[in-house]
């Protein structure tokens, strides 16, 4: 018997934008939401809330960034613990995933695409997408 589809937002941990995504268990695949702002070292907790209220996920995936090398940077620190936050604050599973070269694959995509502005916010949402369709394609 076929897995339940379940829903999971992922996320494209910056320091000044947060990148998301909703993805599908049953398909697979994963679209933008939006970027959500980090002011003073704080995300929008008011615009994540509203994004998990409206998706109901499951799960939340973080993207996890690290180098080439395996080297673990003062970012790889704050994904994981904003990763402990998202879970403390909304009492919803959270899993770290590998998010090594996601954000030059969104530069990619975007500039292939028909977008004329490429903004930000565009590029982290297409990277928590990659990093989402990474882990449905995981499971």
């Amino acid at each position: 018997m076929p897995e339940s589809n379940i829903s999971v937002i992922g996320f494209d941990f910056g320091t000044s934008w947060i990148g998301t995504a909703i993805g599908q268990t049953q398909t697979s695949t994963a679209s933008p939401l939006q970027g959500v702002r980090v002011i003073n070292n704080k995300p929008d907790w008011q615009t994540i809330e509203k994004l998990i209220k409206t998706w109901l996920p499951e799960k939340l995936i973080i993207g996890l960034p690290t180098s080439m090398r395996d080297i673990e940077s003062p970012m790889t620190e704050k994904a994981k613990r904003f990763s402990r936050q998202l879970e403390g604050r909304f009492h919803i599973k959270t899993e770290l995933i590998d998010e090594r070269l996601t954000t030059r694959e969104a530069w990619q995509i975007i500039e292939q695409s028909a977008h004329k502005k490429i903004d930000k916010q565009d590029i982290d949402c297409i990277a928590a997408v990659l990093i989402t369709e990474t882990w449905l394609n995981q499971q």
